[in-house]
């Protein structure tokens, strides 16, 4: 199995509140509802990643292989569930600039992408009639502008995701988007990125008990939750003929761990596995030489971070199983995903005897910047 993970090349919020002013250099990005000036307000934001990024991990990378892509984004602050909620993820049908702006600068910075404009203000104002194929916006009253986007396209495929919030929910996004990301690499449509928006009956609404907030870190954030687009694909492969632990008394560890890693590092992670209480048997070794695996389909990986004991990467029936060959259980870490200068810990979860079993012994390494 392989995770791959790669950042926005920019990002920004658009508010009909203020339709010329850009927050490209924002912290936050948003899709809120809220009401101002006795008026219901409106926020998207908009957000895109490389297209040669994308081609390059499915040209070298999933190769052929069967794959999933999500869109993640951390939440900074969501409130206001008191009834469910949906974001809607559309694909961005006409290109934008990011700008240098903030929230509420003063004066207000007008060189990106805002409500009416994709560019500077004054130039290139969204489409607000007339779309091309598949294209359409939605606005309200004399809201002209609020990006345009994609329904469909030549593919036939369904590139309409939405994700729904209710009070109890997790409130992080991740929503698959592996529709969009086959329109782009076919040349069907253009990559301009997503737009998130709040479903439209709930958009515009003048009713303070439908307006929720959802603010999320971006790509400017100064935390270790950056936007992203994550890309998961099977790689497994259990070719081993050692013995398989049969117990969760056991000592495990990653015998070929160095420590530190480069971003751009790929590690091959090879676990070391020996029961704590070896039967009593007559050898002519230690029986501590000898490596078992991990049971075969069921063993996954998981990388946490050390310090807020975030799951970076969580434990996936399908795409962080643990391979095997007659060397040892291993799996592929991609390191491009981990935040810098900081420590992560490896879990690893198996079923023995019926019972799930997460190893969590302290295994770690730092990823430090190139």
């Amino acid at each position: 199995m392989a995770v791959y993970k790669i950042f926005p090349t920019k990002d920004a919020s658009i508010y009909t509140e203020f339709p010329d002013m850009n927050t490209g250099l924002d912290s936050i990005i948003e899709a809120s509802t809220y009401i101002s000036q006795d008026a219901p307000q409106v926020s998207r934001y908009l957000i895109q990643f490389s297209n040669s990024e994308i081609s390059d991990i499915l040209n070298t990378k999933v190769s052929g292989s069967s794959f999933r892509t999500y869109l993640r984004n951390s939440a900074a602050l969501v409130t206001g569930l008191n009834v469910d909620s949906i974001l809607e993820f559309y694909p961005i049908s006409g290109s934008w600039e990011m700008g240098t702006g903030h929230f509420k600068d003063s004066p207000n910075v007008t060189n990106g992408v805002s409500w009416t404009w994709r560019s500077y203000e004054g130039t290139n104002a969204w489409t607000t009639s007339s779309f091309g194929a598949f294209a359409t916006a939605s606005y309200s009253g004399s809201n002209y502008g609020g990006g345009t986007w994609y329904t469909g396209s030549a593919l036939g495929l369904n590139i309409v995701q939405t994700q729904s919030f209710a009070y109890s929910d997790p409130v992080d996004i991740k929503v698959d988007v592996t529709n969009t990301i086959l329109t782009w690499y076919s040349g069907s449509l253009p990559n301009n990125g997503f737009i998130v928006k709040q479903e439209r009956t709930d958009e515009f609404i003048y009713d303070e008990a439908r307006q929720a907030t959802f603010k999320y870190f971006s790509i400017d954030t100064n935390t270790i939750y950056p936007p992203c687009l994550e890309f998961r694909w099977n790689d497994y492969s259990y070719t081993s003929s050692l013995t398989t632990l049969s117990t969760d008394e056991a000592f495990v560890s990653l015998y070929n761990n160095a420590g530190t890693y480069y971003p751009e590092s790929i590690a091959r992670f090879r676990l070391a596995a020996v029961p704590k209480y070896p039967p009593r048997v007559f050898s002519t070794s230690s029986y501590y030489t000898t490596n078992y695996t991990f049971p075969a389909n069921i063993s996954l990986y998981s990388i946490k971070d050390s310090e807020t004991n975030e799951i970076i990467v969580d434990f996936d029936s399908i795409y962080t199983r643990i391979s095997a060959d007659n060397t040892s259980s291993y799996f592929t870490l991609y390191m491009n995903g981990l935040e810098p200068e900081r420590y992560y810990t490896v879990l690893i979860q198996t079923v023995i005897d019926g019972n799930t079993i997460v190893f969590d012994e302290g295994i770690m390494f730092k990823v430090i910047n190139g």
